[in-house]
């Protein structure tokens, strides 16, 4: 049926359930992983009253990112190896999360994206929207959505 599972994750808690999820049924279907985290861009500087809202350098929140992406792809090909789950990853950065999705499931050759429903939880969610609704509409691989 489905040979390779594109498993994007965020690192959230629905996220990693997902992940969870997506190798047990990639191993119920003898298939490979490629898990997908999708770095944040710099934020612009927010200006307003005359105070200049950058918590960091770029480079700090670069190498922030980075080092999460990290993090968050080794815990998952760890959950993949030890099913006995053939597993790859790849990190990207955008600020359009859905359409990093949609070009890594056709550049990776993937014939199902396993994704949980939401990611990203308060304002960050209400600013990026449903990028798995996103997904949905403009994917032409089939997407399962995990809840």
């Amino acid at each position: 049926m489905y040979k390779h599972l594109l498993i994007p994750t965020d690192g959230s808690e629905l996220s990693a359930g997902a992940v969870s999820s997506g190798v047990k049924f990639a191993q119920s279907l003898g298939a490979d992983v490629t898990f997908l985290y999708v770095q944040p861009e710099f934020p612009l500087p927010i200006a307003g009253e005359g105070a200049m809202l950058a918590p960091e350098s770029r480079d700090e929140f670069a190498q922030g990112t980075r080092e999460q992406a990290e993090k968050v792809l080794a815990e998952a090909v760890a959950i993949a190896q030890k099913a006995g789950v053939k597993a790859d990853s790849l990190t990207e950065v955008s600020d359009i999360p859905y359409q990093v999705i949609i070009n890594a499931a056709q550049n990776q050759g993937c014939d199902l994206v396993f994704m949980a429903s939401h990611g990203r939880k308060g304002l960050a969610g209400l600013l990026i929207g449903s990028e798995t609704h996103k997904v949905l509409t403009h994917c032409k691989v089939p997407v399962l959505v995990y809840r």
